[in-house]
């Protein structure tokens, strides 16, 4: 059997990809302080052997940087991931081409475009997912509700079919496993290729309303997408999709099931929920640290960047500055609202925002509506958030008044 083959080897994954890191936040406050810009020089990542790595933990630093991709390209994304996404991924892509490829899926991800499928896809795979344990009156959210809940409903946003969708979060754990197992990564993204070829020619014969066929009609300058074009995009849905989205919302509940005065009141007061989604974002992102690479000679924050030098922004650090976040280090939903770096920043802010903070409301309000008394599980073994790259709890274990089936659960 392969490694990771399916969920029960999840944790295994995890610890590779995040590390057992509980806090990280003590020596980035260090670092902030002291060096905010940082330049480490160390063998550099591949391809830029010899060059420096410049590590960037001040909020303004990291946005004005983000903000300018002229001089700090997305190419490198590229050189590392190439492999597995393929050579068309977006992530990688530099301006105007970058804005080109985005506008023709920026349509799909749209508030109002995903405002159809709250209650007929997102509410129903969060629905399903809790009858599973709703009659037990105790779960692991992370591995019964988190992770199975954006998978599946990328599934659905694909239009795949229903059989499929196991094999499909099988895939999903490869490619997000390919730092890890590159073999496995790759094998992984062929099998995908190979997945997609017939249902992507079937929907440009008869297209539906899914977003494979949206993806087979869209034009750039009168020209469509090629399949390998398509299929980039589609292996880049994984990960980003579902490894982000499944990690915020387990950093969400974390923080609420762990304040329960805040989780009274978002129980009460469900419009609570977006600031509380933000703030989440911003005391844990999911991922805290993105890469760049320096196009030219240039300096940031008075430190010269040579060409070529790898230049990482940690939005870990940005987003608990002191200055701009008072107690950073406090969950508090209740704190002034301030914009946080956590979904990215500049032309490559996270194209998936929308939907992640959709399928962040919905899970919270069916759970809370479905799970009476729902509470973090006092004998749990010691649940944290932990990682370095990629922060989530290892296990949200919760405690709530068992229910019989619904008979027709109501989606907010």
């Amino acid at each position: 059997m392969h490694l990771f083959e399916d969920l029960a080897d999840f944790g295994e994954f995890d610890d590779f990809v995040s590390g057992d890191v509980r806090d990280p936040y003590t020596e980035l406050a260090r670092l902030r302080r002291e060096e905010p810009v940082q330049k480490i020089e160390i063998p550099g990542i591949p391809g830029q052997e010899g060059k420096p790595i410049v590590m960037v933990y001040r909020y303004e630093n990291a946005q004005q940087m983000l903000r300018d991709n002229e001089t700090f390209s997305s190419e490198i994304i590229i050189q590392a991931f190439g492999d597995v996404f393929g050579k068309h991924v977006m992530l990688g892509m530099d301006e105007p081409e970058h804005g080109r490829h985005r506008s023709l899926v920026a349509k799909a991800f749209s508030q109002k475009a995903l405002a159809r499928w709250e209650d007929e896809l997102v509410g129903k795979v969060g629905n399903a997912l809790i009858d599973r344990f709703a009659g037990r009156g105790s779960a692991d959210l992370v591995k019964e509700f988190n992770f199975p809940y954006p998978t599946l409903i990328i599934a659905g946003l694909l239009g795949l079919p229903q059989e499929d969708y196991a094999q499909f979060q099988r895939w999903s754990i490869s490619l997000l496993s390919f730092t890890v197992n590159p073999e496995r990564g790759r094998e992984a993204s062929q099998a995908l290729a190979d997945y997609f070829a017939p249902i992507l020619a079937a929907r440009r014969a008869e297209p539906r309303d899914d977003l494979i066929s949206g993806l087979a009609a869209a034009e750039i300058d009168g020209e469509k997408l090629s399949d390998e074009e398509i299929y980039s995009f589609l292996r880049l849905l994984l990960p980003a999709g579902v490894e982000t989205t499944y990690r915020a919302l387990g950093n969400l509940l974390f923080g609420l099931l762990t304040n329960p005065d805040q989780l009274g009141a978002v129980r009460k007061d469900r419009s609570l929920l977006a600031q509380a989604i933000e703030e989440a974002v911003r005391w844990e992102p999911p991922l805290s640290m993105i890469t760049r690479v320096a196009t030219r000679d240039t300096e940031l924050g008075g430190v010269s960047i040579p060409a070529g030098s790898s230049v990482m922004p940690v939005l870990g650090a940005a987003n608990r500055q002191e200055e701009r976040y008072p107690d950073p280090d406090e969950f508090n939903i209740f704190r002034e609202a301030k914009p946080n770096i956590g979904w990215g920043h500049g032309v490559h802010v996270c194209l998936g925002m929308h939907l992640a903070r959709l399928e962040m409301r919905v899970a919270m309000n069916l759970l809370l509506d479905r799970l009476p008394n729902l509470r973090m599980d006092p004998a749990a073994d010691d649940p944290y958030i932990r990682g370095q790259v990629f922060r989530s709890p290892t296990s949200v274990p919760i405690l709530f008044d068992p229910v019989s089936p619904r008979a027709d659960a109501k989606v907010r």
